[in-house]
């Protein structure tokens, strides 16, 4: 396929697809905006890792619907959401320091000062890891002005208009390898740009199983 043609389909996609969901939201078989692939918000924090739950424990906030493991799960978010409920929107965290929404595993999580942070692969988490309260401070400063927005509208948007502190992959696989020599950068393959902004949802690889164990969409 040449690159004419698959730009062409991506706009294709991009104009049937329209802007994107301000949250990491994919449909269920209702067509309901399903969060984390859903996956339990509460889990992480109760049992320490990602579990699936259940459509029959179900929470839904305008924009968004998170599943549950148990009818006790259910209740404690109902009762604290903003407690449990992940950081901007769902997205990666280290994509939001650079005002960037894409990216949702589930399987890449981290619970830090008591807030849940979802990353879109190993590799943003290992560069969010570089420095956490970093990347908090400039996503909690600009997150307020582009939480409302779709999330494939402001990713483009955020590439043509970079923030001042943006650095790039290799800037910060740089750095990441200067303060850990000897080690190695995670392999992984991110999908490319025009799947991750234009075919396909928020949490697509994690989903399919791109280069990790298919998680499956939420039905």
């Amino acid at each position: 396929m040449t690159w004419l043609r698959a730009l062409c389909l991506a706009c294709t996609a991009w104009l049937l697809a329209g802007c994107g969901t301000p949250w990491a939201t994919v449909s269920d078989a209702r067509g309901d905006p399903v969060m984390l692939l859903g996956h339990d918000p509460v889990a992480y924090f109760t049992q320490g890792k990602p579990l699936r739950g259940s459509p029959e424990h179900r929470v839904s906030l305008p924009e968004r619907t998170y599943w549950f493991a148990s009818a006790e799960h259910k209740r404690l978010f109902e009762a604290e959401p903003a407690r449990y409920e992940p950081q901007y929107g769902g997205f990666c965290a280290s994509g939001a320091a650079f005002a960037v929404k894409l990216g949702s595993d589930p399987t890449a999580w981290q619970i830090h000062g008591g807030r849940l942070f979802i990353f879109g692969d190993v590799i943003g988490q290992t560069a969010w890891n570089l420095e956490p309260e970093w990347n908090i401070a400039h996503a909690d400063r600009l997150w307020p002005a582009i939480a409302a927005r779709g999330w494939r509208a402001q990713s483009l948007a955020a590439y043509a208009n970079k923030v001042p502190h943006y650095k790039t992959g290799a800037q910060i696989r740089a750095e990441w390898e200067a303060r850990h020599p000897g080690r190695t950068w995670p392999a992984y393959d991110p999908g490319g740009m025009v799947s991750n902004l234009f075919l396909k949802p928020p949490g697509w690889r994690a989903a399919e199983g791109f280069g990790q164990p298919a998680l499956g969409y939420p039905r």
